[in-house]
């Protein structure tokens, strides 16, 4: 196709931008409505459409056209503003990635992505795991393949981390996680020469009423406006995005405890105002929403653990849990819950283990992650690795398939290399704390009374605003500097040693 002008061809870029994000958006919508609110019997028909919208969305990205226009952009690449420049760059990488892909394969795996969350969440519930082994052995099968087609330079299962944290590699995480580890498990094995019995307080029944009230004052604190981002209900927490006008968080209520509730409220808010805080140029466009998960999972992290788990945070919101919660609190003071919500102990739930044990969760995924994908580990024996790597890494014995290898829905989605994502956010997210303080001072004396201002303001003006725009090694650097898990084994240490009194 011939174009008369730079102008010319930016116009057709920004209309495939805002035809694809209408087609993500449609999609997002399905997927929410999946989760919180369509019947349960209702994924057959639902899968019928995520098949007819992936064909669109397919035929939209690969048609050969749009090669030809990222072409031309690129040779007047030197007319192009920065933005434009990014704008063509990663929807070239879309536009070769999908045209890797057979066009029968996306669909098909569309679809199956479909009824593997319908099967997982049967499979979850009734803790059978073979109801969902089926759509896993399929779904592992599809990313090995994808993996080749990604990049078939790099082990298969680089190519897949690549698609989450790019530029990330085993061999990188590998190291990671053994420096990790080995400050984890003395600092813990100290811990529980330590224990303390459990407040009572924990296991007393919560009306989920009165913790849809709590959620609401979170998001509150937070800074979450409410106009631009609700909350919903769903058998796994998630935060999904549209624009940084439409964010959507949900979280889900247990009735016989509080804590598991708060923390997702409040880690999904932190990736909601990720979102929200975007600059406004990046909606519709295919650089709109966070640069990758590592950094999604820093500002989830962030706001969840070195804010929500903190002393000055735990003082402020103390006051507002007695009221909501009079007789479930009447023995218990600011410093209880304070401890309650750090108390370290091997545990087997991902979501509502402490801030000290969590990267371990994650090494038991990542470590049965890369045997599936280099086809030494088969998806029958899932279950069965995974509880023991539970007891070798994390000490704890699993009970069944629902508290062991069941717990997480990322694999239903599809998302096989997202998971070290988590611990690498944890461990951003302790760097961009040293820096902020650096920079700002004492941020907890703001937390105490409630402002969350500046600290919004500086992972604002460092991180949120830039949505895509920046590639997340650029982002983290610009803010930081060189990446260094020392920040983040420093900051556990001093936490837990102060905590615990070692």
């Amino acid at each position: 196709m011939h174009y008369e002008s730079v102008a010319q061809a930016l116009e057709k870029l920004r209309k495939l931008e805002k035809t694809y994000t209408a087609y993500v958006h449609a999609q997002g919508v399905i997927e929410l409505d999946a989760a919180t609110a369509a019947p349960k019997g209702s994924w057959e028909g639902r899968g019928i459409t995520a098949g007819v919208l992936s064909e669109v969305m397919y035929d939209l990205i690969a048609n050969p056209e749009n090669g030809e226009l990222l072409s031309y952009l690129k040779e007047h690449r030197e007319e192009l503003d920065e933005m434009a420049q990014r704008e063509v760059e990663v929807m070239e990488k879309n536009f070769l990635r999908m045209n890797r892909i057979p066009a029968e394969e996306y669909v098909e795996y569309n679809v199956l992505l479909n009824d593997a969350q319908a099967a997982w969440e049967k499979a979850k519930n009734t803790s059978d795991f073979e109801c969902f082994r089926p759509y896993l052995e399929k779904i592992v099968a599809f990313n090995r393949k994808f993996a080749g087609y990604y990049d078939p330079t790099v082990p298969a299962y680089d190519a897949l981390l690549n698609e989450y944290e790019e530029g990330m590699t085993m061999q990188t995480l590998d190291a990671f996680f053994g420096k990790v580890r080995s400050t984890i498990v003395p600092l813990m094995g100290k811990i529980l020469e330590k224990s303390e019995p459990e407040h009572p307080f924990v296991h007393r029944g919560y009306s989920v009423d009165q913790q849809r009230k709590f959620s609401d004052y979170l998001m509150e604190v937070m800074g979450l406006d409410r106009n631009y981002c609700t909350i919903a209900e769903s058998e796994h927490p998630f935060t999904i995005n549209y624009n940084n006008k439409d964010v959507r968080i949900t979280t889900h209520y247990f009735e016989d405890s509080l804590l598991p509730s708060m923390s997702s409220v409040i880690h999904e808010g932190g990736h909601a105002m990720y979102e929200l805080g975007a600059d406004d140029k990046y909606n519709y466009t295919i650089l709109y929403g966070g640069t990758s998960m590592g950094i999604h999972e820093s500002q989830s992290r962030f706001y969840e653990n070195i804010i929500g788990r903190s002393e000055a945070f735990i003082r402020f919101i103390y006051p507002k849990v007695k009221e909501l919660f009079p007789e479930q609190m009447a023995d218990v003071d600011a410093n209880d819950l304070y401890r309650a919500l750090n108390r370290a102990e091997p545990s087997l739930i991902r979501i509502d283990a402490d801030e000290l044990s969590y990267c371990l969760h994650i090494m038991v995924r990542y470590e049965i992650e890369k045997q599936l994908i280099a086809g030494t580990l088969e998806v029958k024996d899932v279950p069965a690795e995974w509880n023991r790597l539970y007891k070798e890494y994390v000490g704890v014995d699993v009970p069944n398939d629902a508290a062991g290898c069941l717990q997480d829905i990322h694999w239903s989605f599809g998302n096989i290399g997202y998971f070290p994502s988590y611990a690498l956010g944890s461990a951003y997210s302790a760097q961009m704390l040293h820096v902020m303080r650096q920079e700002l001072g004492d941020i907890y004396a703001d937390v105490e009374k409630g402002d969350l201002s500046r600290v919004t303001g500086w992972l604002r003006e460092h991180i949120h605003q830039y949505a895509s725009f920046k590639k997340p090694g650029q982002v983290f650097e610009d803010a930081c500097g060189k990446f260094d898990a020392t920040y983040f084994t420093d900051y556990l240490t001093e936490k837990f040693t102060k905590l615990y009194h070692l």
